[in-house]
């Protein structure tokens, strides 16, 4: 046996021992990781939670929370109501009760569906009904200028255009409201509703409760009656 070989006790060997606690420390900051994370989720400000789970909270108790949807959505809400209404001041209103009623019947919101869909098919057929009430012979255009005093702006393609292209411009958009005057109210709801709402097929058709196909062709028809009615 060679004597100067240096016996050492069985287990770990100090490589061993030196491995085991670098894993160690390694999994502490992998865990300590994950904690800040979940942490940081626990403490996600309330403003940046989807709108489902907002109204979960607010049916939980917090009801202060619905004030972040009413900042959220007032400003798209309004200004379909006044392409719907032609109207500022009733817009402004009904925005008001459309918001007061989503509130009030919050508990029959359906969560398996989008908070969105169910807030426009109130904003809807508030305005529908509303329009309906009209006497004959009052019903504005929808889609009417907007006034000068108006803090809507109008967007036009392209940048810095020309006189020439500005008057083209303005006299599409006079044909084009002209056109939007003479469709019947359930082909300009779906039209509003999927290029000004920005509202999927699915979701205006849970808005209007219209089968998806009948909605499709609805808009189908309503764009091809304003190319007919604009001059090209």
């Amino acid at each position: 046996m060679n004597a100067s070989r240096v016996y050492e006790p069985a287990g770990d060997s100090p490589r061993q021992r030196g491995l085991g606690g670098r894993t160690m420390a390694s999994r502490r900051v992998v865990g300590q990781k994950e904690s800040r994370a979940r942490e940081s989720v626990q403490q996600a400000p309330v403003s940046s939670l989807p709108d489902e789970q907002v109204v979960a909270r607010i049916l939980a108790g917090h009801g202060a929370d619905f004030e972040i949807l009413v900042r959220r959505h007032q400003g798209p809400v309004f200004n379909f109501l006044l392409r719907m209404l032609h109207d500022p001041e009733e817009a402004l209103d009904m925005t008001q009760e459309v918001f007061l009623k989503v509130f009030c019947s919050l508990e029959r919101f359906d969560p398996r569906f989008r908070f969105t869909t169910w807030l426009y098919r109130i904003a809807s057929n508030a305005a529908i009904d509303l329009i309906r009430k009209r006497r004959p012979g009052t019903m504005l255009s929808l889609d009417a200028p907007v006034s000068p005093d108006s803090d809507c702006v109008r967007e036009v393609a392209g940048s810095a255009p020309t006189p020439d292209q500005m008057l083209e411009a303005r006299e599409t958009q006079d044909h084009l409201e002209d056109a939007l005057k003479t469709l019947p109210l359930e082909y300009r709801q779906v039209l509003l509703l999927r290029h000004q709402g920005e509202r999927r097929y699915d979701e205006i058709a849970r808005i209007t409760g219209l089968p998806i196909g009948t909605v499709k062709n609805r808009i189908f028809r309503a764009r091809e009656m304003l190319r007919r009615a604009v001059p090209s």
